[in-house]
């Protein structure tokens, strides 16, 4: 069951320049959350994305996502949108050793 959007969309941009943005709360089995989709041109800098531990470089569109109860989205992350999207399929990932067991 995907989350669902609600409709209350905002539009904006960076204030120096660069791409726009479009901002939706979405709710899932995991709460409300704030959800703003980033532009190509408005990714400006290198991020680690929580669901796949791997970086998004810059120039890459992507979500920032922090949750609705959080003022000012101080906590808020940087996601590749099928991350975001698979967030709720997936198990935390885990961070092994290099000779530790695999179960």
């Amino acid at each position: 069951m995907s989350p669902r959007k609600n409709r209350r969309t905002v539009s904006g941009g960076p204030s120096r320049g660069g791409g726009a943005w479009t901002q939706e709360t979405e709710e899932g089995p995991d709460g409300e959350w704030i959800v703003r989709a980033i532009s190509g041109a408005g990714a400006a800098k290198a991020y680690r994305c929580p669901g796949c531990d791997q970086e998004i470089p810059p120039g890459v569109a992507h979500v920032v996502a922090w949750r609705a109860d959080d003022e000012g989205g101080r906590d808020r992350r940087h996601w590749h949108r099928p991350c975001w999207q698979a967030r709720d399929r997936r198990s935390p990932r885990v961070m092994r050793s290099r000779d530790a067991p695999r179960y």
